[in-house]
């Protein structure tokens, strides 16, 4: 074991966030573990305690707790198998010099905690490919929801593409089947969120509550949400096809704003409400039959700035299995779907 390190941050370091900064310096660690260390507060930044997304500033004393030997075994660091290998491989949709795109399947966590030893994170050295450092996670889907998942392969393609993403210089559009037809047809949603109160596996801590947007400022640990959805197709009354565009990328924003609607995403069991059968009035996140139970919630394009040619990448996968079924059922065809609903919103 190391003794307690205090380090200052370097220029080259401003901006990003403490985990993936302590994961540079410290390969050993895990995200488990440094999640547990600001649960603690053994991890303090400039004094204060901090989470595992705060952001860093150039010149800041970050105290580090005493660390397992960096060469001591690590029996987390489970070796990738080759089947996991060829699973994550087969996920790319796009690679250059700087940026991998997958198509994240639905079920397979990005990042890992105490229960998740399987996960994109633990993955990305078998997406080296040609290069000397495994890629970098520059932002998050839900464990349930597939779709585009952005790495960066450089250090400086990272701070590039994280910055996009804070900055919301993206337009991100997802599918997904709820119960239910949402009227109007088009319509955004302003409800803010905060964490429930709770903890444990069937804590409401679990989840996020919605807010009139006149509350948000004065409720401790609520943030503005903003969601733009559009219905492409119905099977009324049951079920609808919509398109939703986050504005804001708060926890189960997409989630628990079609739940306020009292139209819950498919397979939610979080947000569908008690009673998850769905008797055609719009509520019961389950439709029963032949459906999958799986979330119907999907990543379904995404656009950015390349961060080294300033290029605009359009980035679409395609359905997961569960969800392209459904599509069937309902003959829902994809290829009709206009790629971006929201054209009219800038």
């Amino acid at each position: 074991m190391s003794r307690v390190q205090i380090q200052t941050v370097a220029a080259d370091a401003t901006d990003q966030r403490l985990d993936r900064w302590l994961r540079r310096m410290f390969p050993q660690l895990t995200q488990g573990r440094i999640e547990k260390m600001c649960r603690k507060g053994e991890l303090r930044v400039d004094g204060g305690r901090a989470k595992p997304a705060t952001r860093l500033i150039t010149g800041q004393q970050v105290r580090i707790p005493p660390l397992p030997d960096q060469n001591a075994p690590q029996a987390t660091q489970a070796r990738i198998t080759d089947a996991d290998a060829k699973m994550i491989r087969a996920c790319v949709i796009y690679r250059d010099d700087h940026i991998i795109a997958l198509n994240k399947p639905c079920g397979l966590p990005v990042q890992g905690g105490s229960k998740q030893a399987r996960h994109v994170d633990g993955l990305t050295e078998a997406l080296r490919f040609d290069m000397d450092e495994k890629p970098r996670l520059v932002h998050r889907l839900d464990k349930d929801t597939s779709g585009v998942l952005l790495l960066a392969r450089t250090r400086l393609a990272a701070k590039g593409l994280t910055a996009a993403f804070r900055h919301r210089n993206t337009r991100k559009i997802y599918w997904a089947a709820v119960a239910g037809v949402p009227n109007p047809h088009k319509g955004i949603i302003k409800y803010g969120l905060v964490k429930a109160p709770g903890h444990g596996k069937s804590g409401e801590g679990e989840k996020m509550l919605c807010l009139h947007p006149r509350d948000v400022e004065a409720t401790y640990g609520a943030k503005h949400a903003t969601t733009y959805y559009a219905v492409i197709e119905a099977a009324a009354p049951r079920t609808a096809w919509v398109a939703l565009m986050p504005v804001t990328g708060r926890t189960h924003q997409l989630r628990a704003h079609m739940a306020e609607l009292g139209h819950p995403i498919v397979g939610d069991g979080k947000y569908g409400g008690s009673g998850q059968e769905n008797l055609g009035d719009g509520w019961g996140a389950q439709l029963g039959g032949d459906i999958s139970r799986k979330l119907h919630l999907h990543a379904r394009s995404l656009m950015i700035e390349h961060p080294e040619t300033r290029a605009i990448l359009h980035l679409t996968a395609p359905l997961p299995k569960h969800m392209a079924d459904t599509w069937a059922m309902f003959q829902w065809s994809g290829p009709d779907a206009p790629d971006d609903p929201f054209e009219d919103i800038t």
